[in-house]
């Protein structure tokens, strides 16, 4: 299975940031923190083609349910979503909560990965609609 999940949109960059925000809202996830690739590497002085923008989300109870089974998650915390415009298009993706899970090697975190990652996918292929 692929580390990462993603789907292609035909919305404009700033559309699809805008539509996975109110998406990821629908599932209890805010935007703690949200860095777009490009400006910031213009700011050092370098050039990068495409847009690209990751979002950091976190479900605050989810979260706290799985910090308190083990804190070693929180090198693996919070979850990220990414916008990013490649040849073909425009694309909204993820990290898969559950193979970040598989890393730790704790069996008891398994099903809240599945259900974090089941709705991060619902809000993200929602925002690509």
């Amino acid at each position: 299975m692929e580390m990462n999940y993603e789907v292609r949109t035909n919305k404009s960059f700033e559309e699809a940031i805008k539509s996975v925000k109110e998406h990821l809202e629908k599932y209890k996830f805010g935007v703690l923190w949200e860095v777009n690739f490009k400006e910031k590497l213009a700011e050092k002085g370098f050039e990068f083609g495409g847009d690209v923008k990751i979002l950091e989300v976190c479900n605050p109870a989810i979260a706290s349910k799985i910090l308190e089974k083990n804190i070693e998650v929180s090198y693996l915390l919070p979850c990220k979503v990414v916008v990013y415009e490649k040849d073909d298009g425009m694309y909204i993706g993820m990290v898969r909560p559950e193979k970040l899970m598989e890393l730790l090697g704790d069996e008891s975190l398994y099903d809240m990965a599945k259900d974090v990652e089941s709705d991060l996918k619902k809000a993200i292929q929602d925002a690509s609609k």
